[in-house]
């Protein structure tokens, strides 16, 4: 059905005017094994826009009476619940992301919520011994993955709307046993591999990895972040081509994860080092991290993001700016050290800074990635 929106799905919710939680869009959207199927065609719907769904994306969010923190709270919203809003409404505070969603009872700030939208695609072949890249179109799809010992488990927590991924292998090995099942390399699991519907991802083409302003010598392209004002610029000479507000580190936060590295976000001069289309940050499903085995629980708290889209980083110790699928909170310090951007944003940015690289195979000299200043 080709990229077709599934708004057919949402009409009997949405004219209830209520919430959706994660077992109903299992139920609805044919996540759930064994309704895969799209369900008939709905005479009378075939221009709804769901457009205007909103996944929370924190464990509680309130929903206020009027769009202030003062205002009393007429409902509480949880992890993965999906909302209908009806305005997008600027109110007078928090003043660094004064925004905040009209839903039904009330108002809910707009920083700890995920846009979110319901794309349905066309499975497609993958060359054997090839990989592409992959972004999830629905609001969150479970992958599965298959062992000798347990057969068929869901793993959490799922692949969230916006996360890109490699897929290796349009499959019969999959839970229903049906060929539209991708299956997924994943850097921190890939001695198990996991798998998803093949309809809830889009082949991302390849123009997504084209280069931007290739021509402009490397000496010429800076990148500035600004801590204070949380606003990053791009620059081509003097020149401003680019500029958008972002999510530095928790100032203070402590230490993130086993490798003690603090939340801050680290100020000074860097260069871009590597790059990433998809990146697992945190913890993989099986409890392994970044630097060894360590015991975790599954879950979206204790810093498990597979496929964070769009990585470009300038420490080797793992900051980088990378595309965020969490929250909606740009202009205030969210992240663990690293610069979260707006999905589309972070992809121009990966399109338009470089890494280092050999100029020469002899000498094997290498030429600096682009500059990056980081300041209060």
């Amino acid at each position: 059905m080709g990229e077709a929106r599934a708004g057919v799905f949402w009409c009997t919710m949405l004219a209830m005017q209520s919430p959706f939680s994660r077992r109903d869009f299992l139920k609805v959207s044919g996540l759930a094994l064994g309704s895969l199927a799209v369900p008939p065609f709905v005479p009378g719907l075939s221009d709804f826009d769901d457009s205007n769904l909103l996944r929370i994306a924190t464990a509680e969010q309130p929903v206020r009476r009027e769009p202030t923190d003062d205002s009393p709270i007429v409902r509480m919203l949880h992890r993965d619940e999906l909302v209908h809003y009806y305005d997008l409404v600027k109110a007078d505070e928090p003043k660094r992301n004064p925004y905040w969603y009209r839903v039904w009872g009330g108002y809910t700030h707009r920083g700890r919520l995920h846009r979110v939208k319901v794309i349905f695609q066309d499975p497609q072949q993958i060359p054997d011994g090839t990989r592409r890249l992959a972004e999830v179109t629905v609001p969150f799809t479970t992958p599965w993955r298959n062992s000798k010992s347990l057969g068929w488990e869901a793993l959490a927590p799922p692949l969230y709307y916006g996360s890109t991924h490699w897929v290796e292998q349009l499959t019969q090995s999959s839970p229903d046993g049906s060929a539209d099942w991708y299956r997924i390399f994943d850097e921190l699991d890939s001695v198990v591999p996991y798998y998803v519907p093949a309809m809830h991802m889009r082949i991302i083409p390849l123009d997504m990895f084209d280069p931007i302003s290739p021509d402009v010598a490397p000496e010429n392209k800076k990148i500035e972040v600004n801590l204070t004002t949380q606003m990053l610029t791009a620059y081509e000479g003097n020149k401003i081509v680019f500029q958008t507000n972002v999510s530095t580190g928790i100032p203070g936060g402590g230490q993130s994860g086993d490798n003690g590295l603090s939340t801050t976000t680290p100020s000074g001069s860097f260069s871009i080092v590597d790059k990433y289309p998809s990146k697992h940050m945190g913890y993989s499903y099986f409890g392994r991290s970044l630097t060894g085995n360590i015991e975790v629980s599954t879950d979206v708290d204790n810093y498990i993001l597979p496929g964070v889209p769009w990585s470009s980083f300038f420490t080797d110790v793992g900051h980088a700016f990378h595309g965020t699928y969490w929250h909606e909170n740009f202009g205030t310090e969210m992240s663990h050290g690293c610069i979260n951007m707006r999905t589309s944003e972070a992809n121009w940015i990966f399109r338009w800074v470089r890494p280092p690289h050999t100029t020469d195979s002899i000498s094997n000299h290498t030429t600096a990635g682009t500059q990056v200043e980081i300041h209060y």
